[in-house]
């Protein structure tokens, strides 16, 4: 436990669904001055995957993003479920069901958060190579994504003119290129 921690005296739901969990807490700083109320979003971790293929194309998936009110382009992710045994299962399932491709290698990057002052979860990043598609997608209902296969060098592109919105995503990108050794840091 850091000295800065603070902590938690009480905690109210406020509101629960599948998809998001908002929770009301009263908080005590460690100079004994009460924190109330806070906020707090709670979501399932995430993970996103910066994956090659066996020729060294790199997979990204453009689809619809109600919130952000666009088709973007993104990197092959999402929720992790429940019943997943750990971030590197929920990866392998993602990519398998977005983009029908298996790897023969998935490497584990570290994780991100979102936005630690207001949601508890957090962002798994991975780079997968030796890609090859092996599968057609197998979507949700509410998903409709069309795969690219792109160089390293216009995905650095779309990244260069802010084509690429999705900040947990860039993230991403920018460790998994380092250890590619795509860009140096």
């Amino acid at each position: 436990m850091d000295a800065m921690d603070w902590k938690t005296l009480e905690s109210t739901y406020i509101f629960r669904d599948e998809w998001l969990t908002a929770r009301r807490d009263k908080c005590e700083r460690p100079d004994g001055r009460i924190i109330e109320p806070y906020y707090v979003l709670e979501y399932r971790d995430w993970v996103n995957v910066v994956a090659f293929t066996k020729t060294g194309k790199v997979l990204m998936i453009r689809q619809f993003r109600q919130a952000y009110g666009a088709t973007i382009i993104e990197l092959p992710g999402g929720t992790m479920d429940p019943e997943d045994a750990s971030p590197t299962v929920a990866a392998e399932r993602e990519l398998l069901e977005e983009t029908g491709y298996k790897f023969e290698q998935i490497e584990y990057l570290g994780n991100v958060s979102a936005n630690a002052s207001t949601s508890n979860n957090r962002t798994h990043m991975f780079l997968a190579t030796g890609g090859e598609k092996v599968a057609e997608q197998d979507l949700d209902d509410n998903e409709e994504i069309e795969v690219m296969e792109l160089t390293v060098d216009e995905v650095k592109q779309l990244l260069r003119e802010n084509k690429v919105v999705q900040a947990l995503h860039v993230t991403n990108m920018l460790y998994a290129f380092e250890r590619t050794g795509d860009i140096k840091m």
